[in-house]
C-alpha cells in the first residue's frame, strides 16, 4: 500500500500542512521580533527624552541659582543690609535641588549660601579691596565649586 494513490495523497497533505505551518511559524516569529524591536526602541527613546527633560530642568535651576546667588553675594560685599526675599528665594532653590540633585551639589549650594550670609556680617569692601582680592584670586569666585560640581553632574547625563 505504500505506492497506492491513497498513501501518496496522505503524504502530499502532510507536506502541504508542514509547509503551511512553517510559513505561519515564520510569520509569527518575524512579527514578534519586529514588535519586540519596536518596543525596545520606543522604550529607549522615551528614556532619552526623560533624561533630556531632567537635564534641562536641572540646568535651568542651576542657572537661576547662580544668577541669584551672584546678586546676593555682590550685595553682601558692599552692604550690611541683607535682602530677606533674596535669601528666601535662594533657600527655595536649594530645597528644589534637594529633591532632584545629588548631595554633593546641594552641599556646594549650601556652602555658597553660608558664605553669602557670613559676608553680610563682615565689613563692607571698597572697590579697591575687591580689585586686590581679584588680583590675589581669593574670595571673589564664590560659585566656582558649585559650578564645577553642577557641570560634572550635567555631563553625567550625556553618558547615561
Amino acid at each position: 500500500m505504500a505506492g497506492s494513490p491513497v498513501a501518496i495523497k496522505a503524504d502530499n497533505m502532510d507536506i502541504a500542512y508542514l509547509s503551511t505551518l512553517s510559513a505561519l511559524a515564520g510569520s509569527v516569529v518575524g512579527g514578534l521580533t519586529s514588535g519586540v524591536a519596536t518596543w525596545l526602541s520606543q522604550r529607549a527613546q522615551a528614556r532619552e527624552s526623560q533624561l533630556a527633560r531632567e537635564m534641562a530642568r536641572r540646568d535651568d535651576l542651576y542657572k537661576e541659582f547662580i544668577a541669584a546667588a551672584s546678586k546676593a553675594y555682590g550685595e553682601a560685599i558692599v552692604s550690611n543690609e541683607p535682602n530677606v526675599q533674596e535669601f528666601v528665594a535662594l533657600y527655595a532653590m536649594i530645597s528644589r535641588m534637594r529633591l532632584q540633585s545629588p548631595p554633593q551639589t546641594v552641599a556646594c549650594a549650601e556652602k555658597v549660601m553660608r558664605a553669602t550670609i557670613d559676608t553680610y556680617f563682615a565689613p563692607s569692601k571698597t572697590i579697591r579691596e575687591l580689585h586686590e582680592s581679584a588680583q590675589r584670586g581669593s574670595g571673589i569666585d564664590l560659585l566656582k565649586d558649585f559650578s564645577e560640581v553642577a557641570r560634572e553632574e550635567l555631563r553625567a547625563f550625556t553618558t547615561l
